[in-house]
């Protein structure tokens, strides 16, 4: 389940962490990944042959959101300490930025976290095995691994076209300092 760090408190009750992102305008939900993959998951990097069993295993979850969201492909994404050039990869997103298309991400294993400046208010969910976050086209957030430097998630995608980064200067949007 997500927690959500802002300057005053810190959510953890999966209701309050649920109202608190539809009002700043993300969708999140709570899907409990299969046992079946279990074992997969808990190796540090996956082969491509491994990755293709992992979607597989989710194929219902991609046809549910197909038929609910419109989504039209799906990857997975491995990033943990050993990846080459990682250091490079992270630096891509964790400065403020947006996408003109939707960022989706399903956490099927490993931790993370999302931080977002919306209506002028900075805040970070860290999110982890089993989250779902939609982040709307043009919403300023950034992305890092936590301590932990391992994550696993399904990315979603209407058109990856729209996916590459578009830098924003963070002195423009933040109110709350």
């Amino acid at each position: 389940m997500a927690t959500i760090q802002r300057k005053t408190e810190t959510l953890q009750d999966a209701d309050a962490i649920k109202a608190f992102l539809v009002s700043k305008g993300l969708v999140y939900e709570f899907y409990k990944t299969p046992e079946a993959l279990d074992l997969i998951l808990g190796q540090k990097g996956l082969n491509d042959a491994e990755k293709n069993e992992v979607l597989s295993g989710l194929e219902y979850r991609f046809d549910q959101l197909k038929k609910e969201h419109n989504y039209k492909a799906n990857d997975l994404v491995v990033l943990h300490d050993e990846v080459p050039g990682i250091q490079d990869m992270l630096a891509k997103f964790d400065k403020l930025h947006i996408h003109t298309d939707e960022e989706v991400r399903y956490i099927i294993d490993g931790s993370g976290i999302f931080g977002f400046i919306i209506d002028g208010e900075r805040f970070e969910v860290h999110v982890g095995k089993g989250d779902f976050l939609s982040i709307p086209a043009n919403t300023n957030h950034w992305f890092t691994l936590d301590k932990n430097l391992r994550i696993k998630a399904v990315r979603y995608f209407k058109d990856n076209s729209g996916w590459t980064p578009v830098y924003v200067d963070e002195s423009k949007v933040l109110i709350n300092v």
